[in-house]
């Protein structure tokens, strides 16, 4: 396999959970402030994937699996002894789908204004608005457990990804202190660590 990512996307829930498994795999990392989009190997990007944006995990086969969802479910399914995924078709299995869906169309699409250069201050505003609010929520549901699931999953990973953008964007989670403990336990995390410090994100 191949995992193309960029340094920091959300491809890093990938990277992790790669680390977390074991599987083997090569990574190239991705240009995406050039256009167009070069993979560290030089080539351009959009001839691996036409949607332009990470992750993208080449199959051995040469198949091509794209968008954070699919490919965690498939890495999970690929090392079944770690446990990353409940069996499928238990209640958990949905939950684990809830959690999953919640964190891309709530907490990663509601980021993407805030790092938008072209959105206006108005834009900008509404968007924090409206993700401050999932924070609450969010809050509320972390204040009792440790992970989403109660065991750590590829829910987890993906979460952590795109809640750890709040660093990079100067937004404080200590009005949500159960988020904030959330990002900083799951920080820890040795695969984590490792993920992060292969793509120079640590120190």
């Amino acid at each position: 396999m191949k995992l193309y990512y960029s340094p920091g996307a959300c491809s890093l829930s990938a990277h992790i959970l790669l680390t977390e498994t074991g599987l083997p795999c090569e990574l190239e990392a991705v240009d995406l402030r050039v256009q167009p989009h070069r993979t560290a190997g030089g080539a351009d990007y959009s001839g691996i994937n036409p949607k332009g944006y990470v992750p993208a995990l080449q199959l051995d086969d040469g198949t091509l699996l794209t968008e954070c969802v699919a490919i965690a479910l498939y890495l999970a399914d690929q090392a079944p002894q770690h446990r990353l995924a409940p069996p499928h078709g238990t209640p958990a299995f949905y939950w684990l789908i809830e959690w999953l869906d919640f964190t891309a169309t709530e907490i990663h699409k509601g980021f993407s204004p805030l790092w938008n250069p072209a959105a206006g201050a108005d834009e900008k505003a509404g968007a924090q608005q409206r993700l401050e609010r999932r924070l609450g929520w969010l809050d509320g549901q972390l204040a009792s457990k440790e992970y989403l699931l109660g065991d750590y999953s590829i829910a987890d990973a993906y979460l952590f990804t795109v809640l750890n953008w709040a660093n990079y964007l100067k937004l404080s989670l200590a009005p949500w202190p159960a988020v904030q403990a959330y990002v900083e336990r799951v920080a820890a995390r040795p695969a984590v660590q490792q993920a992060m410090s292969a793509e120079g994100l640590l120190g």
